[in-house]
């Protein structure tokens, strides 16, 4: 192989490391790293969770030795270099005597970007960056979004026709997507740290709510926005506040919703967020706020499409997944995944950027950053007449 596609092909097994602790780090970010000695892999490593050793000293630890004259280190996001829970990365490296180091993406980070490969190379480290940059980035799209945001990332997904459709008119919707497309789904959601529906998505479907790769079952925060608490006033409760994670259940809710059915839910142990509102809707800034303030990194809405429209109106969506499956409805009466503006010209069109697609199955995976219009005009009357509660 090639010096090109030996750093390719050793930053591959360093991106499949990182993904090991899928879901696993917030709010740090995945990385994975391995040393190379005469082209064979001597150690690998990864950061398994906030608090523990990071990727490139676990490697290191991995060898048990002082590696050879000449040792690679591939890693994929740049060492760190200050002091946090652990000791800088820069400093290891160095004092372990690694010749190369060879790193995907740039920390994110703006008041550190490119001051590790500084130190590592004023110590007379060789240092390659951006291999596979793209890519050791996309592992960490939560991470980069608190960074350098600073706040709680809003990401969404749907599964529609052909013909962008969530449902037929009659609200038949199991299932658009297949069982390869609906796997990725859980993978999602295992990645973040909260999922979130509406309220009208709980009534319909009753849905756990919970991340299910391989024989394993995990559980995230889950939200449930309902701004008149109506899946409180049932004969019998949905099983995100009755099921054995009840627990991890917070339904997002105003004013408007009664204080009696507050109590009702805290006293079975499902935790309410009463966020101040004029009207039984939510605000998603409101609710961005607290999640960022509660260290929530991420939040995974899974709809309805009105949750998901009403986000969109109100430029709050910043990540968006779409699988599209091979269907068509072909009926201007059944449900399409987003509604509520008015987008006359395709200057005022919301558009994707950074796009990533990739095949599962029958079906394609369609995901990227949302970015907004200068000018974005919201159908009033529509967004007016439909709540959360619904």
């Amino acid at each position: 192989m090639t010096t090109r596609d030996s750093h390719i092909f050793f930053m591959r097994r360093a991106i499949d490391l990182a993904r090991r602790a899928w879901g696993d780090t917030h709010p740090n970010p995945m990385v994975g790293a391995l040393i190379v000695e005469d082209d064979e892999v001597v150690a690998e490593g990864w950061h398994e969770k906030a608090g523990e050793a990071h990727a490139e000293i676990s490697a290191l630890r991995a060898l048990g030795r002082k590696p050879r004259a000449g040792a690679t280190l591939y890693v994929t996001l740049e060492p760190c270099c200050t002091h946090g829970r652990t000791p800088p990365c820069t400093s290891a490296i160095i004092e372990a005597g690694i010749a190369h180091v060879v790193i995907g993406a740039t920390d994110p980070n703006p008041a550190h970007a490119g001051k590790g490969y500084e130190l590592l190379r004023a110590a007379g480290v060789e240092v390659v960056n951006g291999v596979l940059a793209e890519e050791c980035a996309d592992l960490n799209l939560i991470f980069n979004h608190w960074i350098t945001a600073g706040r709680t990332l809003f990401a969404a997904k749907s599964g529609v026709t052909l013909d962008g459709k969530v449902a037929t008119r009659t609200g038949d919707s199991k299932w658009i997507t297949g069982p390869q497309a609906r796997a990725d789904g859980h993978r999602w959601r295992r990645l973040f740290p909260a999922i979130a529906v509406g309220a009208g998505t709980v009534r319909a479907d009753n849905p756990r709510l919970t991340a299910r790769v391989g024989e394993t079952e995990y559980c995230p925060w889950r939200f449930v926005f309902d701004g008149l608490l109506r899946t409180v006033n049932e004969k019998s409760l949905p099983s995100v506040y009755t099921d054995e994670f009840h627990e991890r259940t917070i339904v997002v809710t105003t004013q408007h919703g009664g204080l009696g059915y507050v109590r009702k839910l805290n006293s079975i142990g499902v935790k309410t967020w009463v966020l101040p509102s004029s009207t039984p809707k939510v605000n998603f800034g409101d609710f961005r706020a607290r999640c960022t303030t509660e260290g929530i990194t991420g939040v995974f809405f899974e709809g309805g499409a009105q949750l998901l429209s009403e986000l969109m109106q109100g430029r709050e969506l910043d990540y968006l997944l779409v699988y599209h499956a091979p269907v068509l409805f072909a009926d201007e009466k059944s449900k399409g995944i987003l509604s509520g503006l008015r987008t006359e010209t395709l200057a005022n069109a919301i558009r994707l950027e950074r796009v990533k697609h990739e095949v599962h199955g029958d079906d394609t995976l369609m995901r990227g950053y949302v970015r907004y219009p200068e000018k974005m005009f919201v159908d009033e009357a529509l967004f007016n007449r439909k709540g959360y509660s619904e």
